[in-house]
């Protein structure tokens, strides 16, 4: 295994991997150890006493943030007659039905996010294979199965946050870009953190939030300390 470079040696020896930060000590190392010349982006990890093996411990939603997260997002939408007029109106990238999803189908990928109006997923649900491992395949939950494709096209455009616990009962989540400063990361931050605990299942026991990370693309992850964020919401 390489050694790590010297920036990010240095980057990590600001971060005592022992200690719990405050989000605000946490935000301060964010931009301390962005040492590369692109905006990196700032991600959150959160660890849940959950059993995702259960269905009824599946933790999953979505979020517009309310600053986005900095990036453009192409949007493809399923959609036929007016509902294809509706979604190419609110800015959609893509709109159409069997072209798309031959094209899907033939290996085309040139797109972030997709939404499909519920009379057409019997025809993507054949997309499932190429849009499923790569988080894709549109979702009721999340609001991307929907007639309502107007709205849906503006959520995703505005930075749309779709989560969901992996099988190590983790959340990722993109919270943003650096150059967003303390402010603007942490009401993103605490907005993804709300909904996260608001989701917990009802059959999940014990302690729910376990752990939470934040880091930038580059840089170590900082550990947060969750009594203090959940001291947050309990006020």
């Amino acid at each position: 295994m390489a050694a790590p470079g010297k920036k990010f040696a240095e980057a990590r020896a600001k971060v005592d991997r022992e200690k719990k930060y405050s989000l605000d000590e946490a935000l301060d190392l964010i931009e301390q150890t962005h040492y590369t010349k692109f905006d990196e982006n700032v991600d959150l990890a959160v660890r849940l006493g959950v059993d995702p093996k259960h269905a009824d411990q599946m933790v999953r939603g979505a979020i517009v943030l309310p600053h986005g997260i900095g990036k453009e997002t192409r949007v493809l939408v399923f959609a036929k007659g007016e509902k294809e007029k509706e979604a190419a109106d609110a800015g959609a990238d893509f709109v159409g039905s069997d072209e798309y999803i031959k094209k899907v189908q033939e290996g085309w990928l040139e797109f972030d996010k997709v939404i499909a109006t519920p009379d057409l997923m019997a025809q993507v649900g054949k997309l499932g294979k190429v849009l499923g491992p790569r988080g894709l395949m549109p979702n009721p939950k999340v609001g991307t199965v929907t007639f309502d494709v107007g709205r849906a096209v503006q959520e995703q455009k505005a930075g749309k946050v779709e989560f969901k616990v992996n099988k190590d009962g983790i959340v990722h989540a993109p919270a943003g870009k650096v150059s967003f400063g303390k402010d603007k990361l942490r009401e993103n931050l605490l907005a993804i953190l709300d909904i996260i605990l608001k989701a917990k299942p009802a059959s999940s026991k014990g302690n729910y939030l376990l752990g939470v990370t934040i880091s930038n693309t580059m840089g170590p992850g900082v550990r947060l300390n969750t009594n203090e964020i959940q001291a947050v919401f309990k006020k």
